[in-house]
């Protein structure tokens, strides 16, 4: 449940914001994540090798979970905040499963406020940047 609440602040963001990936996906991610590694433990016993192995498992199928939400055009590439939400929130399900809260919450908080501060701020500076190209070609 840890890892399903600290993935909502981000996948609401994602969904308010018309992104592809959002409240489903997001939590989803982060429990499964958090689910595999507490069923990797009681296996893996007293080896970290056994654990590790696992963690680079899901970290290698979440990336690939990411690519897929990442599009490219001829000149755009679009999808990859989201693909890294993917990720984070992936993150947050191993901290919670490893016991380090403090970590999980870290990263949702980081990840949240990421997009929350940033998001309008690119935004803003992609406005002004297609303002100033069309300024230049008018004078061309």
């Amino acid at each position: 449940m840890i890892a399903f609440v600290l993935a909502l602040p981000v996948a609401w963001h994602r969904e308010v914001g018309t992104r592809r990936l959002g409240l489903r996906t997001l939590p989803l991610v982060s429990v499964a994540s958090c689910g595999y590694v507490l069923i990797a433990i009681p296996i893996a016993g007293d080896g970290a090798d056994p654990l590790a192995r696992v963690i680079a498992g899901l970290i290698t199928g979440i990336g690939f979970v990411g690519g897929g939400a990442i599009l490219k055009s001829s000149d755009e590439v679009h999808g990859t905040s989201t693909a890294a939400a993917i990720w984070a929130t992936g993150a947050v399900g191993v901290a919670v499963a490893t016991r380090r809260l403090e970590l999980a919450i870290a990263i949702a908080l980081l990840t949240f406020l990421t997009f929350l501060v940033l998001t309008p701020i690119g935004t803003k500076l992609k406005g002004g940047l297609d303002l100033a190209d069309e300024e230049s070609s008018d004078e061309g």
